[in-house]
């Protein structure tokens, strides 16, 4: 069945989806999945008739979600085949917390349908969430490994097979596109694309090329006004929050992958940005034979009015499957009619809510029905409907289909992500005033102060406990205040895990490239108050002592700017993160050699290994000239 319209853009027709359950706690949910009539052209038999697919998920506060699907309807010729996904039996448990709120629901057969046009279809969940316990959307990108974004504690079960095997998408053939926009604050949108671009794309395509590219991609999500400005981020204003998220969507959709996985793909848009937007990506899965599956919440009227297919799912039980107009007769023959000028998603998600029991739902039947109470009606009659039958058979096809396996498509060498990881992370830190600017200034004062203190101490007998204090409050303060950045390594390390999972570079680029871009600015901020201070307190003169001191205060400060990274890793929280790294560095210059002799400290562990491992003791030179 194909719908007709005047306009430019495509719309959609109704395409049969699988039942699907949604993976949240306490709630009702609705899944919608539209499909798209083919453009104008030559007639063809219903079995190659061409339909483009889009997807949209409306969730209430806390419970039930509106979900769509985008489906392609052509394929790349040689390139990589559709993306048939088929899963069923998947549950996902939380560990600990027991009582009712300790494990979700049990999950009903998530299943998934090809179309009768042998297009690819995917029913994904938006993002597993329980009550109290927010997490991470589930990870699209290697389907036998996506439990690494349920979080901790979450296990997952059951089968999900790409084209009837059970494979691991290669790299290129899906993209992620998360809730919350993950993006550098100090670049601007060109920038951030065209880095992205650089990671992602080939050595082989010319940097001309790339740069195009991404700017033909930022033109298409209305982003050219934007182009030349800068994110921003906790310390300068940039763009809007609307323009993050398709900022977001230009990064992931460089590639053109066969997958593209879109959670709130329209927050922050009006009505107007949202159709466009999804206009567009529905254009693209067409032409580039992409199947996009995404998640937003209640839809304007324009962009619901795309909906045909529709998924109803309510704690985990699928409660109806099929078109839109037919799920508004099942409503009404059950007992739920959609009252007069109601939005039918509105009364849908109303109805099948959980989360507002205590009011009951508008039902033709004597007594008023709560929403478990609606959704036990309305699961049980799914059950014993053709529409479940229907999807049972397709399933069992779509097991037995032999589909081919997807090519790892190129990716920049590790030579050229380490360059662009570098000079990425060099502007950066060079932007971000918090990073080290503001540490040098601190510095400076602090070293004037010093300095003017300890002003020329000499050598004499009774300066050595000045000679000593001044050596070890001048290394103390230079690495304590290594926890002043912590905010920005929080943010890198944010960036580095979003472009980690979605398979743009791995754990040793992030880390070579952000040594090196460091130590230009740490040599800078340990050299300039470094001199200074030096040479008025008088400390042994020559080169070669400078030069020494210089050295060791250079690698105690990356020491330390290591151990924060390694804080920032564990414990992504700002306050949690500082506490703990002052907590570390306190330790280690309790045993540094100053508060006690070096050879007056218990051995077991405090001098062996402590001691050894602070590189504060390695100053001593400093103390008195030999």
């Amino acid at each position: 069945m194909v719908a007709t319209s005047s306009s430019s853009l495509p719309r959609w027709a109704p395409t049969p989806s699988p039942s699907q359950t949604l993976w949240r706690w306490g709630g009702g949910g609705v899944v919608f999945a539209w499909g798209g009539r083919r453009h104008r052209g030559t007639a063809s038999s219903d079995g190659a008739a061409a339909a483009e697919r889009a997807c949209v998920v409306v969730v209430p506060r806390s419970g039930c979600e509106l979900q769509v699907v985008v489906p392609s309807s052509t394929a790349e010729d040689g390139g990589d085949p559709r993306a048939f996904l088929t899963w069923e039996d998947v549950r996902v448990s939380a560990a600990g917390g027991g009582g009712p709120r300790g494990a979700p629901d049990r999950l009903q057969k998530i299943q998934k349908l090809q179309q009768k046009q042998l297009q690819s279809l995917a029913m994904l969940p938006s993002r597993t969430n329980f009550a109290l316990t927010p997490l991470l959307p589930m990870d699209p990108t290697p389907f036998s490994d996506h439990a690494r974004r349920l979080g901790p504690g979450m296990n997952k079960t059951g089968l999900i097979l790409i084209n009837g095997q059970q494979e691991k998408l290669a790299y290129g053939t899906s993209a992620y596109v998360t809730q919350d926009n993950v993006l550098m604050s100090t670049l601007s949108v060109r920038e951030a694309v065209y880095y992205s671009a650089q990671l992602q794309l080939p050595d082989t395509t010319p940097a001309s090329e790339k740069r195009a590219h991404a700017e033909r991609v930022i033109r298409e999500m209305g982003l050219t006004d934007a182009m030349d400005t800068r994110i921003g981020g906790r310390i300068a204003m940039g763009i809007s929050g609307g323009q993050r998220k398709r900022l977001s969507i230009c990064i992931e959709m460089l590639t053109r992958p066969r997958l593209l996985f879109l959670d709130e793909p329209t927050s922050g848009l009006d009505s107007a940005a949202s159709y466009h937007i999804m206009s567009h990506i529905a254009r693209v899965a067409a032409s580039d034979g992409m199947t996009v599956v995404a998640a937003m919440h209640q839809p304007s009227g324009d962009v619901f009015e795309l909906f045909h297919g529709l998924c109803l799912l309510a704690a985990g039980r699928t409660v109806f499957f099929g078109t839109t107009s037919d799920a508004t007769e099942f409503f009404t023959l059950n007992g739920f009619p959609c009252p007069h000028l109601r939005s039918p998603s509105d009364h849908f998600l109303r109805t099948i809510n959980k989360d507002f029991d205590e009011e009951t739902v508008e039902s033709s039947t004597a007594n008023r029905k709560t929403a478990a109470e609606a959704i036990d009606i309305l699961a049980t009659a799914y059950r014993s409907s053709n529409y479940l039958e229907k999807t049972t058979e397709q399933i069992v096809e779509m097991k037995n289909m032999d589909g081919a396996s997807f090519r790892r498509r190129e990716q920049a060498s590790f030579a050229t992500k380490l360059l662009v990881l570098t000079r990425r992370s060099f502007l950066n830190m060079h932007r971000d005033i918090g990073y080290y600017w503001m540490r040098l200034a601190i510095y400076m004062g602090i070293g004037i102060c010093l300095g003017t203190i300890f002003y020329q101490v000499g050598y004499s007998y009774s300066s050595i406990q000045s000679r000593c204090s001044v050596i070890m409050y001048t290394v103390a303060l230079l690495t304590f205040m290594s926890i002043g950045g912590f905010p920005s390594f929080v943010e890198d390390v944010k960036v580095f895990r979003k472009e980690r999972l979605s398979g743009h570079y791995g754990v040793s680029e992030f880390v070579i490239s952000n040594t090196l871009s460091a130590t230009p600015y740490l040599s800078v901020i340990v050299v300039l108050p470094g001199a200074m201070l030096y040479y008025l307190t008088g400390l042994t003169k020559g080169v070669d002592h400078f030069t020494y001191f210089v050295m060791v205060v250079c690698i105690c400060c990356l020491l330390v700017e290591s151990m924060m990274m390694v804080i920032a890793a564990i414990v992504p929280d700002f306050l949690m993160g500082i506490i703990i790294g002052a907590g570390v560095q306190g330790v280690m210059m309790q045993n540094g050699g100053f508060f006690r002799l070096p050879n007056e400290l218990p051995k077991a562990i405090w001098k062996y290994p402590c001691y050894y491992m602070t590189l504060q003791e390695r100053v001593h030179g400093f103390v008195f000239p030999k």
